[in-house]
């Protein structure tokens, strides 16, 4: 009898089902558990903290597996994709879901009664583990982070105790489990906040390669006297020749501007003009959209990927900036990758009780390059290369939903956060996970 035998739901690496429970969206290295428990609840969950914590086991988890935030090699990995459930409460406007649910679930049972979520652009992502490190999506300057509004969070934590923490029943550790990603425990179940949002006005315009500056130069400026209901992003795509893109976008670097507008359409509209004025689009989808459509603005990539990532936030951006972009990753460089701006501000730059910082950034920008062993070296030399460059602008903050794999490395991780709030995190992970058992994450080490 091994010594996982224990756990009923253990899956060992000679299982024929290993391999695609350690599997995820982000397929680049990262995943060799001594064993995986496949939880159906929060039961088996706090069987396996337990498990591992009484043997000094590391402890990851994988939802969906978009942002592996660190190598696992060894230790318990907790599997939650099983854990499905939903509930939305009308009259309350909260969702409960369970740690496995996609933000797509959410987005259609919460339309249902003309609510919504504030959810990422990918409807593919974990509810749970993007709102645990701040949650930046399409409602974001209108309503702030997704863990401004965790009304509960049921959790096991290292001693292997199933809890329900709310800001009333225990403030402290509410406040760090709404930002400090897995630091703390292995979340079951989470309660979150939801808005009357049944529809907006937004989408996506994309513009071609020569225009890129134009639209950058444009937006930027655009970004400067907005009202809090215009969330906004900029990305610089560099597609394949493939079918199963648009026809209109194959082969092309383009630019996308992606636009989120909560209050009134004809506002959005006038709004969006000076945008539409850069000149011809590829492709105009930006129209009055039910809010269970959201996920069509990014339209994000469904199959899982090998890529490497970072991210910067900025204090501001502007035309000395955008031609050091242009010049190092724009359509003309030598190579290519994902960049992506994010215009902050709006609610989100509003103190909140929790621990997510760098509240005073203008903008975020973001870095993905797909990749595999030949060229993720060259990847990320690129990508620190840029962030180097980009200094001036930065205000030496980071988001910690964007850090993954090799950008989320203790500097990294720490910028995530306002010195005096990543010091009393420390202090709060002394006491809940003195020996460091969810270390497997975006770690915070105790005091």
């Amino acid at each position: 009898m091994n010594e996982f035998s224990a756990l009923s739901t253990a899956i060992l690496p000679t299982d024929d089902r290993f391999a695609a429970e350690i599997s995820g969206f982000q397929t680049f290295r990262g995943r060799r558990p001594d064993v995986v428990v496949a939880a159906t609840g929060a039961e088996d969950v706090r069987v396996a903290v337990e498990f591992a914590a009484r043997r000094g086991l590391a402890v990851a988890v994988q939802s969906q597996g978009h942002g592996v935030a660190a190598e696992v090699a060894g230790g318990v990995l907790i599997s939650t994709g099983r854990m499905g459930g939903v509930r939305i409460d009308a009259e309350r406007r909260t969702a409960w879901f369970e740690a496995g649910v996609q933000w797509g679930s959410v987005v259609q049972a919460a339309a249902e009664f003309g609510l919504a979520p504030l959810s990422g652009s990918a409807p593919h992502v974990g509810a749970v583990s993007y709102t645990l490190g701040g949650g930046l999506g399409h409602l974001a300057r209108r309503y702030g982070y997704a863990a401004d509004h965790v009304r509960a969070v049921e959790i096991v934590t290292a001693d292997g105790q199933l809890r329900r923490v709310t800001a009333e029943s225990d403030p402290e550790l509410h406040w760090a489990l709404c930002g400090a990603g897995g630091n703390f425990g292995v979340v079951t179940g989470m309660e979150v906040d939801l808005f009357p949002v049944p529809e907006l006005f937004g989408g996506a315009l994309y513009f071609d390669a020569h225009q890129v500056e134009d639209v950058l130069t444009t937006w930027q400026r655009w970004t400067r006297d907005l009202p809090g209901e215009m969330t906004s992003s900029v990305a610089l795509v560099p597609f394949p020749d493939v079918p199963a893109l648009p026809e209109p976008l194959r082969g092309r670097h383009v630019a996308h501007v992606r636009i989120a507008h909560a209050g009134d359409p004809a506002e959005g509209e006038r709004l969006v003009e000076p945008l539409r004025a850069v000149g011809p689009r590829l492709i105009d989808s930006v129209r009055v959209m039910p809010y269970r459509e959201v996920g069509t603005i990014c339209n994000d990539p469904v199959q899982p990927m090998p890529y490497v990532t970072t991210n910067a936030m900025l204090r501001e951006i502007d035309d000395a900036a955008i031609k050091i972009l242009l010049d190092l990753v724009g359509p003309g460089a030598p190579q290519r990758c994902v960049v992506e701006i994010r215009h902050l501000g709006g609610a989100l730059s509003q103190p909140a009780a929790n621990c997510v910082g760098n509240r005073d950034a203008a903008y975020v920008l973001g870095l993905n390059s797909k990749v595999d062993d030949n060229t993720a070296d060259a990847a990320n030399t690129l990508q620190n290369h840029v962030m180097d460059e980009m200094r001036h602008w930065s205000t030496g903050g980071r988001c910690l939903n964007f850090l993954a794999g090799g950008s989320a490395n203790p500097e990294d991780v720490r910028a995530a956060y306002d010195a005096p709030d990543y010091t009393h995190l420390q202090t709060l992970k002394s006491t809940y996970d003195p020996t460091n058992t969810f270390r497997l994450n975006h770690n915070i080490p105790p005091a």
